[in-house]
């Protein structure tokens, strides 16, 4: 009898674990965070990988974002996010009153354009350049933070491999790679020990993590090349920089930007 049931019982314990496996809660994002203590938004939206303007806009934030220990921000959009400018229904009447003058304008423009088609093009190349060129693409001179030979090189779908890890010695000077402001300075970022972020304009923001001293405070302005923070292994394994480049918040290969050596 045990003999004839010990084969239904090992398929009714696979059922059983296929039901549970089928069930399990998903690592998935959450749809809220609580602030804690010492995080600022930038901090917030770097650790989730969430560019910080909107981040702001999901929470209805406005400069200088400010945020306080236990709020709760939005991760993701939700049904009360505060409606992007130029969507209201006053300004969905505008373009009906704008479509009357805006066809003559354009159908006189082709007529003189026959005798400079050479200059015509010219001019519309330089002004398509000026209209498509993104808010806060000012070129920016970058450095190498640290000088020491790469230990791990850029992987964005690899744990930890968001950058590049630099080899260093304890003490050694942490340089900024340019200039900007200070927006994180401290180590509630888990896995990144002590930690600074800087703002350098709109779109580009870096980090600088694993530093045994941090000289630099938040709201700081920082030149290209000047000393922030001293080389450590604060949640590290060995002394070394861990260096991170993001644009519009998704991380990118630092050595696309930093120079040749």
């Amino acid at each position: 009898m045990a003999a004839r049931l010990k084969p239904l019982l090992i398929l009714l314990a696979g059922v059983l674990l296929a039901a549970c496996s089928s069930h399990a809660p998903r690592h998935l994002q959450p749809d809220t965070y609580k602030v804690r203590p010492g995080e600022t938004l930038y901090s917030i939206a770097w650790k989730h990988d969430i560019d910080y303007k909107v981040l702001a806009h999901w929470n209805g934030i406005r400069p200088p974002y400010r945020i306080y220990p236990g709020q709760r921000l939005y991760l993701r959009p939700h049904a009360s996010n505060p409606p992007p400018a130029g969507k209201s229904s006053a300004a969905r009447s505008v373009p009906k009153r704008k479509k009357t003058p805006v066809a003559p304008a354009a159908k006189k423009r082709p007529a003189p354009a026959v005798a400079s088609s050479r200059a015509g093009n010219t001019a519309r190349k330089k002004t398509t350049a000026r209209t498509t060129a993104p808010a806060g693409s000012k070129r920016l001179s970058w450095t190498w933070p640290l000088r020491g030979r790469i230990l791990k090189g850029y992987s964005p779908d690899a744990p930890g491999r968001k950058g590049i890890d630099i080899a260093g010695k304890p003490g050694q000077p942490v340089l900024a790679a340019a200039s900007g402001k200070v927006v994180y300075a401290g180590s509630g970022l888990q896995g990144y020990g002590n930690l600074i972020i800087i703002k350098h304009n709109s779109r580009f923001f870096s980090a600088y993590a694993h530093n045994r001293r941090l000289l630099v405070k938040e709201g700081s302005r920082v030149k290209k090349g000047q000393k922030i923070a001293e080389v450590g292994d604060t949640d590290a394994e060995r002394p070394m920089l861990h260096f991170e480049i993001r644009r519009d918040g998704r991380p990118v290969n630092p050595l696309h930007y930093l120079p040749r050596r």
